[in-house]
């Protein structure tokens, strides 16, 4: 939450939709985890068909107001941190590099 422009944040398991943890608000964020899931998984479906390999680095959506960054981790199978942000106080590269730095210090 320390990021510019930061209104909530969550880690979610994807695999169960759940949100295991999570900060501020400005979404539902059990809802948010629960839909975002379904993104991702989506996603990954949609690389699998196409042969793309590899991994997600992040997911981005930008809405009128908000952008939420969607950041599956590399060290925990079925996690992704998942951060909203208000778009007017935000800096979407700086906010970008905050989510991996927030990765590379998880422990679960």
């Amino acid at each position: 939450m320390e990021t510019d422009g930061a209104v909530g944040a969550c880690i979610v398991d994807y695999t169960s939709g759940m949100s295991l943890g999570a900060v501020g608000g400005g979404v539902d964020l059990d809802l948010a985890a629960a839909g975002n899931s379904e993104v991702v998984k989506a996603k990954m479906k949609t690389m699998k068909s196409l042969g793309i390999t590899g991994a997600i680095e992040d997911i981005l959506i930008t809405l009128d107001d908000q952008f939420h960054i969607i950041r599956p981790t590399a060290k925990h199978e079925g996690l992704f941190i998942y951060l909203v942000l208000d778009k007017t106080k935000a800096n979407l590269a700086l906010a970008r590099r905050k989510v991996l730095a927030i990765e590379s210090g998880l422990s679960i």
